[in-house]
């Protein structure tokens, strides 16, 4: 674990910088990763997360046991509520890949710099510019317009759209509850809880709906585990470890790396067609995305 005391508000911003680069580029694998897995959306999204505390788990009791038991009991609950909103999400978003393309769906769940906007002013004194207003219509048009051109599809792109969406407004919450924490909690402690709730609340679900947990070829649990290390623990842990440093919304932004690494894995491991239409939009959804980042004040 990298010593997060070296890096204050005031201090060298190149690793933070590095390290929200890595994250991103790790969590661009997930999508490509997800399509090759042969499981349902919520196996996937428990292993993610299941997976990534057997890691996690044995370092925290090493490395954390007493920060987490020192935590105060609001502390605890803001923990558990951002793993409540991570499993959603996953479960939301991993669901959307089976109705839609990868591209019309890490477009539309990395819409979330939007909805952060949205949220602040509700959890803070901060208020909007003309210019997060004007990245609000942006996004929502270029939305819709990728939504018009998988309904061409069927309805069940349109769900899947729907579902991307869900994941992003879970996302958005997610990184505003780590905002908030981080800032007093370590990152081993601090996702060591959120990872943990997420797991368990993801195989309940699982299991209440009669998924099966087992008995999947070695290629999908190959990508399970690739999934659970890339993306989960080095991708979401690199922004959870970023959000000491920077605001939510930034982080956010940053993230608008990941649309556009996944259609291009997809592209040359799945062969899958972007189309023209989900480009013209997904362009609108990220001018959208900077434009509200540039009017989000501190």
């Amino acid at each position: 674990m990298v010593d997060e005391r070296k890096y204050g508000k005031k201090g060298p911003l190149f690793l933070p910088i590095v390290i929200l680069a890595i994250g991103v580029m790790a969590i661009s694998t997930g999508a490509t990763m997800i399509r090759l897995a042969d499981a349902p959306a919520l196996v996937i999204s428990a292993y993610r997360v299941g997976l990534a505390c057997l890691i996690l788990i044995p370092l925290a009791c090493l490395f954390a046991k007493k920060e987490i038991k020192s935590l105060t009991f609001n502390d605890v609950k803001i923990a558990l509520a951002s793993g409540v909103f991570l499993s959603i999400h996953f479960a939301a978003w991993i669901s959307s890949l089976d109705y839609t393309t990868v591209a019309s769906s890490v477009v539309l769940v990395n819409t979330n710099p939007i909805w952060v906007a949205l949220l602040t002013p509700l959890l803070s004194n901060d208020r909007f510019t003309k210019m997060s207003i004007l990245g609000v219509v942006f996004s929502v048009t270029g939305s819709v317009i990728i939504s018009a051109g998988d309904f061409s599809l069927g309805g069940k792109a349109l769900l899947g759209d729907f579902l991307a969406i869900v994941g992003s407004w879970c996302t958005a919450f997610y990184l505003l509850l780590g905002r908030k924490l981080r800032q007093r909690v370590s990152l081993l402690s601090y996702i060591t809880i959120c990872y943990s709730t997420a797991a368990v609340v993801l195989f309940a679900i699982a299991i209440c709906l009669g998924y099966s947990l087992w008995g999947y070829p070695s290629k999908t649990w190959l990508c399970l585990w690739g999934i659970a290390i890339f993306p989960q623990i080095i991708g979401h842990s690199s922004y959870n470890w970023s959000l000491k440093y920077f605001s939510a919304g930034f982080v956010a932004v940053a993230l608008l790396g990941e649309p556009v690494m996944s259609p291009i894995l997809a592209y040359f491991i799945l062969g899958e067609t972007i189309m023209p239409v989900t480009i013209f939009g997904g362009s609108l959804v990220l001018a959208g995305i900077v434009l509200a980042a540039l009017g989000e004040r501190r």
